[in-house]
């Protein structure tokens, strides 16, 4: 019998996080705690990263808190934001955001590690650039591991994809 697979993967919707952006926008137009303060959101090198800008880092701060707000309505993990302080900048403050997407080799061998510690016996997993495939004879061996890696708390937004 052929082994049974899935892949673990840490990708972004980035139509989702796109709309998280432009509710954030609208919200910041509309909000009167907003008005003046030069407050605005906007994505920056493609959808790689988000840049805040206001008059204060609390606004900053604030902007921030809109955006991870609209990204959990939408049902995107904030474990993809990657947040800097706000930084002076002439009268403004600038808060840059990069979006993580991919596992990174460091998460990739202690997943696997988990997998190997504490899912069943029968479960091999390989790491495949910024993906994971998990393989095993069992499919009930395989939705273990997905519910053993759900309950652990990793520093990425992990999807599981192409279970087969």
């Amino acid at each position: 019998m052929a082994d049974s697979s899935f892949d673990i993967v840490s990708k972004i919707d980035h139509q989702e996080a796109d709309n998280a952006l432009n509710q954030t926008v609208k919200e910041i137009g509309h909000r009167f705690d907003f008005k003046g303060t030069g407050a605005s959101i906007a994505w920056s090198g493609g959808q790689k990263a988000v840049e805040i800008r206001a008059n204060s880092e609390e606004r900053a701060n604030a902007v921030l808190d809109v955006f991870k707000e609209k990204l959990i309505k939408r049902g995107l993990s904030l474990k993809i934001l990657d947040a800097d302080e706000p930084k002076l900048s002439g009268k403004e403050y600038r808060l840059l955001i990069t979006l993580k997407e991919g596992i990174d080799q460091e998460n990739a061998k202690k997943i696997s590690k988990i997998i190997r510690d504490e899912g069943p016996k029968g479960v091999k997993a390989q790491i495949q650039g910024d993906e994971l495939r998990v393989s095993s004879k069992k499919k009930d061996e395989l939705q273990d591991v997905i519910a053993l890696l759900k309950g652990k708390d990793l520093d990425v937004a992990l999807q599981f994809t192409n279970y087969r």
